[in-house]
């Protein structure tokens, strides 16, 4: 029997709505197994005091063991079906994509949806999900199993996705340039102590379905760990930068001695001021390569990273910060030349503290504090960056906060002050002359700000403090390649000490400052090792 064009057309256009229609009802079926419940950031907040009121209890997986012992490879092939987005077929701006349990990622996370101010849950189900491959019977798994997290794409470019929420408190975000690096944390606990780092879980989203013209998107999250309870609110703007407003009320079960609010994680191998492990091609292999920091007293600081010997952490001092970030500054691909991970365009993330309606924020009095800890290679985050509050949370404490992340290919930066461009190092002493002794040469380019307006011949000097040693043979020239000025100095050890040394160099004219404060801790070797 032959079948007419028209009748064909017809019968195509049928099995597409069909589809189209069992891809939604799955996702509405899915959701009415529960049962809606009033839900706003007041609701999410009593669920963390009550959670803190009661003794921790780690949460508990219902993994099956073909997920347990899953392998990377077979993982992979564990995918999404993206036409079973969240708010896929809506009129919605942002969409929402889960991530399965196994390998890495085996805690459970419950996701909600609300509408109207009414929550719902949104249960596992293995049919948003591909297995090919993966060696995963799907049909054995429990609508009890969970997410291990979720993704977010704007709808309008699904092939990419702009924020991903997976593994403890961890998430991160892209700019306009659409590369991942840097990761944020909910908190960080005990990190850089010689003892195990405490890592607090979001063990549950809700996701307040957009409106068809929002701009932005409001997430919430339960926190909880062994030390505290916490309620999240997180407003994410897509753009250049992206934007994540963040507010936060914890409750902690104990004295919090050591505490990180905002955490950053980065990467630092090697680059221009530490080629320590520079055995690779690529010139430098990092995600970030320096901490900034505005200081509540209006000064601007700059700390080149370092993937160190052992594990060193920093503190600076301040009160009311204006806001630090970890920074890739140097966007340079000749000076990376890595076409597959792309490090000149990992994005740059500056923590932004501020004040809510009713939300007294925690920076106050206390400090950034950086640490830095030894990687033998690329795949492992190596540097952290927070605040720790001067005055450590108490048990029956409500500490609340409110900041902003910003990720994109800038970070703040003074307009009238130069910046530093890049930090070298290497042996001391005077090119063609004996050296009599053993010391380690500085050279820190500035660039930018009203540097750029003065005449060649201008009087600039670096004014330069050490804590320990001497510092000698010090000048600060034109630098006509990037129209700034490069700043020399050498430092001598006068002891045998290997402790670190902290130095601090800025740039001065007529008694005015002329740049951002550079400062650099710099660990002299043994005695033995120091050849001249």
């Amino acid at each position: 029997m032959r079948l007419s064009m028209a009748l064909i057309i017809s019968i195509l256009l049928r099995a597409c709505i069909a589809t189209a229609t069992l891809q939604q009802s799955s996702v509405a079926e899915a959701q009415q197994l529960s049962t809606p419940a009033r839900f706003d950031f007041g609701v999410l907040e009593a669920q963390a005091k009550s959670l803190a009121s009661r003794a921790y209890q780690p949460p508990s997986s219902n993994l099956p063991e073909s997920l347990r012992s899953i392998q990377w490879d077979e993982m992979q092939r564990i995918q999404f079906r993206r036409d079973h987005a969240l708010w896929h077929g809506l009129d919605a701006p942002l969409q929402v994509r889960f991530f399965h349990l196994g390998l890495f990622n085996k805690t459970p996370v419950q996701m909600y949806e609300i509408v109207g101010g009414q929550a719902r849950e949104f249960p596992f189900d293995p049919a948003l999900f591909h297995y090919d491959g993966s060696g995963v019977d799907s049909s054995a798994l429990p609508r009890t199993l969970g997410y291990a997290g979720f993704q977010l794409a704007l709808t309008s470019d699904l092939t990419h996705d702009i924020a991903a929420f997976q593994g403890a408190s961890y998430f991160r975000a892209v700019g306009s340039e659409g590369q991942y690096g840097i990761s944020a944390r909910g908190l960080a606990i005990d990190c850089g102590l010689p003892k195990p780092e405490e890592f607090p879980i979001f063990t549950k989203f809700w996701f307040e379905r957009p409106a068809s013209q929002a701009k932005s998107l409001t997430v919430y999250a339960l926190l909880d760990s062994p030390s505290v309870a916490g309620a999240y609110r997180f407003v994410i703007t897509p753009g250049e930068p992206l934007l994540i407003d963040i507010e936060a009320t914890l409750y902690p079960r104990t004295t919090i001695e050591h505490i990180g609010i905002a955490p950053l994680t980065s990467m630092y191998l090697c680059g221009e001021n530490d080629r320590r492990l520079a055995t690779d091609f690529r010139p430098e292999i990092h995600d970030s390569d320096g901490l900034a920091i505005h200081t509540g007293s209006d000064e601007w600081l700059w700390r080149p990273l370092l993937d160190p010997t052992a594990v060193r952490t920093s503190w600076f001092s301040d009160s009311n910060p204006r806001g630090f970030g970890l920074v890739q500054r140097d966007r340079n691909f000749d000076h990376y030349q890595d076409d597959g991970a792309f490090y000149n365009r990992r994005p740059c993330v500056w923590v932004e503290p501020r004040t809510v309606a009713s939300k007294q924020h925690v920076f106050g009095k206390g400090a950034v504090q950086l640490v830095e800890i030894p990687t033998p290679d690329e795949t492992f985050d190596n540097i952290v960056a927070f605040w720790q509050p001067a005055d450590p949370p108490k048990k029956g404490d409500e500490l609340r906060m409110a900041y902003r992340l910003s990720w994109g290919s800038t970070a703040p930066e003074p307009s009238n002050l130069a910046t530093v461009r890049a930090t070298r190092t290497g042996l001391g002493g005077v090119v063609g002359q004996p050296r009599k002794y053993f010391s380690w040469r500085f050279a820190v380019d500035f660039a930018g700000g009203e540097l750029d307006k003065l005449p060649a011949n201008a009087v600039v000097e670096p004014v330069i403090t050490a804590s320990r040693g001497e510092i000698e043979i010090t000048s600060a020239r034109p630098l006509v390649a990037i129209n700034g000025r490069r700043a020399l100095f050498d430092l001598k050890p006068t002891d045998d000490s290997v402790q670190p040394i902290e130095l601090r160099l800025f740039l001065r004219s007529e008694g005015k400052a002329l740049s951002e404060t550079w400062l650099y801790q710099w660990t002299p070797p043994p005695l033995q090792e120091r050849k001249f």
